[in-house]
């Protein structure tokens, strides 16, 4: 088998005498350029498997270089090495498509881990895109055009996108075509944590550290070590753990709660939320530092409602999955019923579209799904509310009919007590009894949530 080849573009000597024993030890071969124009000559020659350039040439800079060769040879992985604290030029290579960065001085131990993962990178398969993102709508096409390219590259990923739309299946896409797809992948809701314990769970602490910490933990961020995490809803992260998150960012290392020590980590971040972060940054709830640092490769999932034409496709793909999960034999929408949910907004995205599914699937009684199966309730983010039915044929002889204040039946309170209740316990289901979510799709606080479950007498 040949040996991989790394080119290796810097005019310091001792620099590039260091790379060539460190790779030669990793078994590469390696060849040397010092300048933009010796770096295109051997590009001519022989394409390597990997290229590692200085940000400073003689005759350019290592920007220049990362630009000629998306445009001309775009599938050899190129990292950055730039000076220590260069945080504006490390961003602007990997937004031209570098793969990775790295500092000077060089910690070996991190080149070592870059270079294994852009050498994977390079031997990876083609397109499995297609199967996990359902739809043809032109939107779909670029989105996965743009998620082949960013799950071959080290980069920062920020998926934005209303909630229902898929952000976790787009980022789970991602680790799956990189070449962490072999190692953990982690996804982790911020807004779930409660406050007080965010720091713990990401960062790690030590036993003893606060009330309640009888042993060592390590965190969310060591645990997916070699692979990735995703940071789901990171704008509901606490300010004093975006400082610290912004930390562990530049620094590659994360310091346990009540450690003095800090330990480094190979992790490829993602985030993802379905809030508008330009405008939390002007309220002051989110730090306009850290999406700087976190969105340096967007992506935007469309919403339901604009590629309605996707449905058919969507349809067949849920009720598939459906049947599947169920092991039964997949139902079969009728084309009125198609018609139907073609007409509908869905607020609650591509979750709202499977919770119709799933509700008709179970209660048709054929192998057809009719109109008439079709939950006909208002959706919202999956959780449906159910209107009253009103049919007025009230005339000056036949007043109209009382309906709700017969439900009543002289007990308000009891009535709007019972219908809360059902609401709650139709959200809480729905979300899988996860409340924070569940407090998000009934548009209350977690805090208002709490309080209702227990003068209900539904909290745990």
């Amino acid at each position: 088998m040949t040996q991989p080849t790394v080119l290796l573009v810097d005019d310091e000597p001792d620099i590039v005498r260091l790379l060539e024993i460190t790779l030669s030890r990793m078994e590469l071969n390696t060849k040397a350029a010092g300048s933009l124009a010796e770096a295109k000559a051997a590009l001519e020659q022989t394409v390597p498997d990997l290229c590692l350039t200085d940000m400073r040439l003689p005759d350019g800079n290592g920007l220049t270089l990362i630009e000629y060769m998306q445009n001309n040879y775009p599938d050899v992985p190129v990292a950055m090495i730039t000076a220590h604290g260069s945080v504006e030029s490390a961003i602007e290579a990997l937004k031209l498509g570098a793969f990775d960065f790295v500092t000077k001085p060089l910690a070996l131990e991190k080149l070592r881990e870059l270079v294994a993962h852009a050498l994977k990178a390079h031997q990876l398969p083609g397109d499995e895109a297609e199967s996990t993102l359902v739809g043809s709508a032109p939107s779909m096409e670029t989105l996965r055009g743009q998620i082949r390219k960013v799950a071959r590259s080290q980069a920062p990923v920020h998926i934005n996108g209303e909630s229902g739309t898929g952000k976790e299946v787009v980022a789970r896409l991602i680790h799956r075509l990189g070449p962490r797809r072999d190692q953990p992948f982690i996804a982790v809701n911020c807004g779930a944590i409660p406050p007080e314990l965010v720091e713990s769970e990401l960062f790690g602490h030590k036993k003893g550290s606060f009330t309640g910490a009888s042993s060592d933990k390590s965190g969310l961020f060591l645990a997916a070590s070699g692979g990735t995490l995703l940071l789901d809803e990171i704008a509901d992260l606490p300010l004093p753990v975006q400082v610290k998150l912004l930390r562990v960012i530049q620094e590659k290392s994360v310091r346990p709660v009540g450690s003095e020590i800090e330990i480094p980590i190979d992790v490829r971040l993602l985030s993802a939320t379905h809030k508008n972060l330009a405008s939390e940054i002007q309220r002051g709830a989110f730090r306009d530092d850290l999406y700087y640092r976190i969105n340096v490769i967007g992506l935007h999932i469309p919403a339901l409602r604009e590629r309605l034409d996707d449905i058919p496709q969507l349809v067949n793909h849920l009720l598939n999955k459906l049947a599947e999960e169920q092991d039964t034999d997949p139902k079969t929408l009728t084309s009125a019923a198609q018609a139907q949910l073609m007409t509908q907004s869905y607020p609650g995205n591509i979750r709202e579209l499977e919770n119709i599914l799933a509700r008709a699937s179970a209660l048709t009684e054929s192998d057809f799904i009719d109109v008439d199966d079709l939950d006909s309730g208002l959706m919202f983010d999956g959780v449906t509310l159910k209107p009253e039915p009103s049919v007025d044929d009230s005339t000056p002889d036949n007043p109209p009919q009382v309906d709700l204040l017969r439900e009543v039946d002289g007990d308000l309170e009891g009535y709007l007590a019972n219908r809360e209740r059902d609401i709650l316990n139709e959200a809480l289901t729905a979300h899988r009894w996860n409340r924070t979510s569940a407090a998000k799709a009934l548009g209350i606080s977690f805090r208002s949530l709490r309080y209702r479950l227990k003068k209900l007498g539904l909290e745990d």
